[in-house]
């Protein structure tokens, strides 16, 4: 038995705690975590993950409620772009990514236990080391465009509702004040523009937090705390049905703003749980 599995779980704090704080449906923070399995390893890689990291390392967690793995094969990271991207070195890396809600204003109490589990996953050996994070941040909610207005799922429902696919772009401003105003034009004019009429039914844009300074060290420090926007735009068809027409040229519309620049474009389709589907596309 591991260290620490007694009898003594101090059962009773539950119910103290669950008598205070928020405790609402709306998705305040949200873990984005871009993973690379070594070459080789990419079968363990996901048979960790799947059965054991998704629900021992997060969604058992408290106050995450909602999560969804994502998978690109080959030919969709060959749909990546700018090739020189700040945030994936290739451009190509980081063939998983997961998706997780964190209820709003329970930040801080989750990065808690998410530190304290992390330690004693690590500790008893449950932490799959062949793998390279890429992109993996928290990250605050600041805003969601729907395509539909009031009629459809809510941002809350997103990772439980079965889209076909998730493209995600992550935007640099240049500075602080520069961000504020690339929100506030995505928000009211990029965003409504580009889901009218398109398969995408929402995107929700997050801003990312820095990680506390005990986090795990095969994670590295967040970048762009103060300038990064990072979208999720969820698709009711796979990705690559109308890349071309409607993703192709992201990149080109936030250069025209001339409110920031577009260091990744990714899109990704869902995994199937408790499968190894798609990992022999993956190279």
């Amino acid at each position: 038995m591991s260290e620490g599995m007694g009898d003594d779980t101090r059962s009773e704090v539950y119910a103290e705690l669950a008598g205070v704080g928020p405790y609402g449906v709306r998705p305040g923070h949200a873990l984005i975590t871009m993973v690379e399995p070594h070459p080789g390893h990419e079968y363990a890689y996901n048979r960790w993950y799947e059965d054991d990291h998704y629900y021992a390392g997060a969604m058992a967690m408290p106050w995450m409620y909602a999560g969804r793995r994502w998978v690109a094969t080959r030919d969709l990271q060959e749909l990546r772009y700018p090739e020189k991207s700040a945030v994936a070195q290739p451009v190509t890396a980081g063939c998983y990514i997961s998706t997780y809600w964190i209820t709003d204003g329970r930040y801080a109490d989750h990065m808690k236990w998410t530190v304290g589990i992390n330690k004693r996953l690590n500790r008893d050996g449950r932490v799959y080391q062949d793998r390279t994070h890429v992109f993996t941040a928290f990250q605050d909610h600041e805003a969601t465009v729907y395509r539909d207005g009031a009629a459809g799922p809510r941002d809350y429902h997103a990772l439980d509702h079965p889209y076909a696919g998730l493209v995600v772009e992550v935007i640099d401003a240049d500075g602080p004040e520069q961000r504020a105003e690339l929100l506030e034009w995505l928000r009211t004019k990029h965003l409504p523009k580009r889901l009218a009429g398109s398969a995408a039914a929402m995107v929700t844009v997050f801003r990312p937090t820095p990680l506390p300074g005990d986090r795990m060290t095969y994670v590295k420090q967040v970048e762009g705390v103060d300038t990064r926007l990072t979208l999720l735009w969820f698709l009711e068809e796979d990705p690559r049905e109308r890349w071309e027409s409607a993703f192709a040229g992201l990149d080109a519309a936030v250069v025209e703003s001339g409110l920031g620049r577009v260091e990744l474009v990714a899109p990704f389709i869902p995994t199937v749980p408790g499968t190894d589907r798609y990992v022999d596309q993956l190279r």
